[in-house]
C-alpha cells in the first residue's frame, strides 16, 4: 500500500514537471496524424451527428482535412471535413466534439458542426 501511493505521488510530481509554466489551458494542439483512422472516424461521426441532430442537407463523409484537440475536462476536438453535397460539389466543414472520459461513441457530444464555404 505504502508502495502503491508513493508510486502515485512520484507519477502526479513527474506529470506535473512535464507541463510548462506557460502552459495555457485554453491552448488547442495540431493533430499531426491525420489519416489516423481514429482521427478519420470522428469526422465521420461529425458529419452522422450533425445530419441526425436534422441537419438535412444530404452530406456524406469524405475525410478530415485537418484538426485539433485540447485536453481538458474531457478531449475535445475540432476538424475540417470535406464531405460531399447531393448533386456531387465538396464542402468544407467546421466540427466539433467533446469526448468524455472513458471513452467510446456514446460520451461523444456534437457541440458544433458549420459550412465553412
Amino acid at each position: 500500500m505504502r508502495t502503491a501511493l508513493l508510486l502515485v505521488a512520484i507519477t502526479t510530481l513527474v506529470d506535473a514537471a512535464a507541463i510548462p509554466a506557460t502552459a495555457n489551458p485554453d491552448d488547442w494542439s495540431n493533430i499531426k496524424n491525420i489519416t489516423d483512422p481514429y482521427i478519420q472516424g470522428i469526422g465521420k461521426w461529425l458529419v452522422m451527428e450533425h445530419t441526425k441532430m436534422g441537419g438535412n442537407d444530404g452530406l456524406k463523409f469524405q475525410k478530415v482535412l485537418s484538426g485539433e484537440y485540447q485536453i481538458r475536462n474531457g478531449v475535445s476536438y475540432r476538424r475540417v471535413i470535406d464531405a460531399m453535397r447531393p448533386g456531387g460539389s465538396h464542402g468544407t466543414y467546421k466540427g466539433w466534439l467533446l469526448e468524455e472520459v472513458p471513452s467510446n461513441q456514446n460520451t461523444w457530444k456534437l457541440v458544433n458542426f458549420i459550412p465553412l464555404d
